[in-house]
């Protein structure tokens, strides 16, 4: 045995068996990436600063909606009377479509519950008042429970407070608690570094785009800030500072910017207002400054941001772990075989979006289906066109970021040329395997170039013959 053979038996293990995370790019290109995202890192910031609104602005409680003031309140008792003696009139039920009477009739002869209920908060914590619930109601009250009750100044003393919801508190936080459990146990630090990054999206959207909004900024330029904002914010805690994270991200401003782009053409092109919910129109009634179109384009970027995140790191991580599995793939090979994953993600992800949207529009589509209108009218009227429009932008901007995000990371990956010193690179001390009928030439650290080494093989000393 030659004193080079273990020095070269080292190289050659390190070059074919190394585990962990992808090896750094080159200091030339993370000096090139950069050089891009220095700058819009640096406007994002200065962004930030300038649009800054301090708050969202005051304004007088309409009484309207949300737009009033709520208290905690917990009912103290609950007894079942006539409804004729407190003067409850139930809602009249229209006749079954075979002309058969209400299946609801028997309910005329249940009672209703007239409730108590104690303010437990505010100014007025501690006064008492009385509601009644008809037995055709939805929400029916039971003693100890906590609701939510709306107050009205203006209304007279026994009028002044009506129940406006049920206290969701506890359900809420034990299902928060449970998903930050499921993140922290299957994701580790990676779940951990997740959670924050959803603390800080929400203070980014609490704190930033809701009151500049509301204080007269463009929507549409509040969105790209904030959007901008999140997303390197999420990436590189998520997934650290490294090129990789930096080929994602670009991949994603790319992606977002179509769909800025996009989605403002078709707004303007179809004539949408964006004022289609009563929400909205409450919302244009208290800011009219408000510019309800803009704010329906910042709504598609916001909601497509963080399918996107999603689609840009996997395919980035994907041509890097094909890179390390064969480092001798030109872009193109990577390219195609990363666009072969990138298929199968397109397909599930354009799925997952049309029916998160169309889930979230069931009740209108159920409106729609019995209409006596016609698929194309339907189709076309705002308060349809206008979710179907935020979809198929949103779906083509995910599309897109696949092939761009693949592609950049491919020639990003195929374009890092590591130095001479660098092991298993050509030029470099390390293995320069010949594929031969009886030697296998083996260039050591520290062997002179053209040194061979015999390895015989099973029969007759010959060596294998390395398939390639």
């Amino acid at each position: 045995m030659s004193p080079h053979e273990p020095h070269h038996h080292s190289a050659t293990h390190s070059h074919a068996h190394g585990h962990g995370p992808a090896a750094p790019v080159s200091r030339h290109l993370r000096k090139v990436i950069a050089a891009v995202l220095i700058p819009f890192a640096a406007a994002v910031a200065v962004g930030l600063v300038v649009l800054w609104p301090g708050g969202a602005p005051p304004h007088k409680p309409s009484g309207v909606g949300f737009d009033q003031p709520t208290e905690r309140a917990r009912v103290i008792k609950v007894a079942e009377v006539n409804c004729a003696d407190v003067h409850a009139e139930q809602q009249p039920q229209p006749p079954s479509p075979t002309g058969q009477p209400p299946a609801g009739g028997a309910d005329k002869a249940k009672p209703c519950q007239q409730t108590t209920i104690k303010v437990t908060t505010g100014k007025n914590a501690g006064r008492t008042f009385q509601t009644v619930v008809t037995p055709d109601a939805l929400r029916h009250y039971t003693t100890g429970q906590e609701v939510v009750v709306a107050y009205s100044p203006k209304a007279p003393k026994d009028l002044q407070y009506a129940v406006s919801d049920v206290d969701r508190t506890l359900p809420m936080w034990v299902l928060a608690a449970l998903f930050a459990f499921a993140v922290v146990i299957v994701g580790r630090l990676r779940g951990v570094l997740a959670l924050v990054a959803l603390a800080a999206s929400f203070v980014v959207l609490t704190l930033f785009i809701l009151p500049a909004i509301l204080q007269g900024s463009n929507p549409l330029v509040v969105a790209v800030v904030g959007g901008s904002a999140i997303m390197l914010i999420a990436l590189y805690l998520c997934h650290g500072l490294t090129a990789r994270t930096s080929v994602a991200v670009l991949g994603t401003l790319a992606s977002l910017l179509l769909i800025g782009l996009l989605g403002s053409v078709f707004i303007n092109w179809a004539l949408l207002t964006g004022n289609t919910d009563d929400t909205t129109g409450l919302v244009h009634g208290l800011y009219p400054d408000i510019e309800i179109r803009g704010l329906l384009l910042a709504g598609i970027i916001i909601g497509s941001l963080g399918v996107l995140d999603d689609v840009t790191v996997t395919q980035t991580a994907a041509v890097w772990e094909l890179k390390e599995a064969d480092p001798s793939a030109g872009w193109r090979k990577l390219y195609g075989a990363a666009m072969r994953i990138g298929r199968d993600h397109i397909a599930s992800v354009v799925n997952t979006l049309v029916l998160a949207y169309a889930g979230a529009a069931l009740p209108l589509l159920l409106l729609f289906s019995i209409a006596q209108s016609s698929v194309g009218t339907v189709a076309t009227s705002e308060v349809v066109a206008e979710e179907v429009i935020r979809t198929l932008v949103g779906s083509i901007g995910l599309v897109a970021a696949v092939p761009l995000t693949t592609l950049l990371a491919a020639l990003v990956v195929s374009a890092d040329r590591k130095g001479p010193g660098t092991p298993g690179v050509d030029g470099g001390p390390g293995v320069v395997r010949q594929s031969g009928a009886d030697s296998e030439a083996v260039v050591g650290a520290g062997m002179p170039t053209g040194t061979t080494e015999s390895r015989p093989g099973r029969r007759g000393g010959r060596g294998r013959r390395r398939k390639r």
